[in-house]
C-alpha cells in the first residue's frame, strides 16, 4: 500500500513524465545497476525509481567539498566555528525549550543532556543549518560520481528511498547536508532507520521537524554505540617528554592503562585519573602549540558519530560550555587551554 502511495505522489509531482530524461543519472550504467538492485531487493518498480532520478542532478560543488572536508583544519581554526558565545546562547535557549525531553533522554539512555546538546549544536546550530542540498542530489552525486566511497553512498541512497516510502515522504523534497545527512542531528538515512526514535510519540520519526525526536535519537545512537553512563569523557593533560607520538592514540578503540602514559610523560592537569584507568592520549593543535587530553571510552563513542577528534572535542566543549553557562549565567572562558 505504501509503495502505491509513493508511486501516485511521484507521478503527480512529475506530471506523468517517466519517459523524459532530464536528470544527470537516469541513463548512467551505475544508476541502471542500482535500479535493478532496488527492484529485486526492495521491491520498487523501475518506473518509480526513474520518476525520481530524472529529477536528480549532479552537484560538482559537493565533490569539491568532499575533497577537502572541514575536519582537515587545525583545532585553532576548527574550534571557533562551533564553540562561540552565539552558539552557546542558542544552546541555552534550546535547552530551556526542550528541558523535559532532554531530561527524559538522559534518564532513558544514560547520555548526559550536555552531550546531546553538543551534538545538535555542532551539527546544525540547533536546527539553524540543516542543509541546503536535496538529499537525492547529494547522495546520487556521491554514489554515482565520487570514486572514494561509492558503495557506502549507494547504500545510503537506497536507505533514503526506503525511508521515504515507509514514511510516505516525497524523496524530491528532503533537504540534507552535502554528504546526505538529514535533520536536526544530521543522521544519515541508514541511521534514521536504525537509531531514529519517535520520542514525541507522534506516530512517526521526524528528525527534520521534531527537535524532540532528534533529542531521543541522538541519545539512542550514543547509547547503542557504547556510552558508559556516569563515566567521564576525559581531562586536560600536559606532556613532558621528547616524542609525543608515543602517547597519542592511533586507535581510540584500544585504550591503555593510564600508568603507561604517565610513565611516558602524559599526565592529567589536576584531575582524578587513576593509574589503572583505561584511557587514550589525544593531541590537537592550539594557536600557541599542542594541547593534550587523556580521554575515556565515552570520547571514542562520540567519534562514532563523526570520526574526527576535532569534532568530538568540539561537541564535548560546546556541551560543557552550555552546562556551565546554564549554571552561572556567565559565559565560560573559551580559551582552548581552559576548556575540557
Amino acid at each position: 500500500m505504501k509503495k502505491n502511495i509513493l508511486m501516485t505522489a511521484l507521478l503527480a509531482t512529475l506530471g506523468m513524465s517517466s519517459m523524459a530524461h532530464a536528470g544527470d543519472f537516469d541513463t548512467d550504467p551505475a544508476y541502471i545497476a542500482f535500479r535493478d538492485r532496488m527492484v529485486h531487493q526492495y521491491q520498487f518498480t523501475p518506473i518509480e525509481l526513474d520518476n525520481v532520478f530524472i529529477n536528480a542532478h549532479l552537484k560538482p560543488n559537493i565533490l569539491a567539498i568532499m575533497a577537502k572536508p572541514g575536519e582537515s583544519k587545525e583545532w585553532y581554526d576548527y574550534q571557533p566555528q562551533f564553540v562561540t558565545p552565539a552558539t552557546i546562547n542558542k544552546g541555552l535557549a534550546f535547552k530551556a525549550t526542550y528541558a523535559d525531553a532532554l531530561r527524559r533522554a538522559e534518564a532513558t539512555y544514560g547520555v548526559p543532556e550536555e552531550i546531546i546538546l553538543g551534538i545538535i549544536g555542532v551539527e546544525t546550530s540547533f536546527g539553524g543549518h540543516k542543509g541546503s542540498f536535496l538529499a537525492i542530489d547529494a547522495l546520487s552525486t556521491l554514489a554515482f560520481r565520487d570514486t572514494r566511497r561509492p558503495d557506502y553512498f549507494k547504500k545510503e541512497l537506497a536507505e533514503l528511498l526506503v525511508y521515504c516510502r515507509d514514511e510516505q515522504l516525497d524523496p524530491l523534497t528532503i533537504k540534507s547536508s552535502y554528504a546526505g545527512a538529514i535533520g536536526f542531528p544530521q543522521f544519515m538515512p541508514s541511521n534514521i532507520m536504525r537509531f531514529g526514535v519517535d520520542f514525541d510519540n507522534s506516530g512517526t520519526t521526524d528528525l527534520i521537524n521534531s527537535p524532540i525526536d532528534a533529542i531521543g535519537s541522538v541519545a539512542n545512537y550514543l547509547a547503542a554505540h557504547g556510552w558508559q553512563k556516569g563515566k567521564p569523557i576525559g581531562y586536560r593533560a600536559k606532556y613532558e617528554g621528547t616524542d609525543d607520538t608515543l602517547v597519542i592514540a592511533k586507535d581510540l578503540t584500544q585504550p591503555r592503562p593510564a600508568k603507561e602514559l604517565f610513565e611516558l610523560g602524559l599526565t592529567p592537569i589536576s584531575a582524578p585519573v587513576a593509574p589503572t584507568d583505561l584511557v587514550n592520549g589525544v593531541r590537537l593543535m592550539g594557536d600557541t602549540g599542542p594541547l593534550y587530553w587523556l580521554t575515556y571510552p565515552n570520547y571514542q563513542v562520540i567519534t562514532t558519530y563523526n570520526r574526527s577528534r576535532l569534532y568530538a572535542t568540539a561537541v564535548w566543549q560546546l556541551g560543557a560550555a552550555i552546562r556551565e553557562k546554564s549554571k552561572s549565567l556567565v559565559a565560560p572562558e573559551l580559551d582552548a587551554s581552559k576548556t575540557p
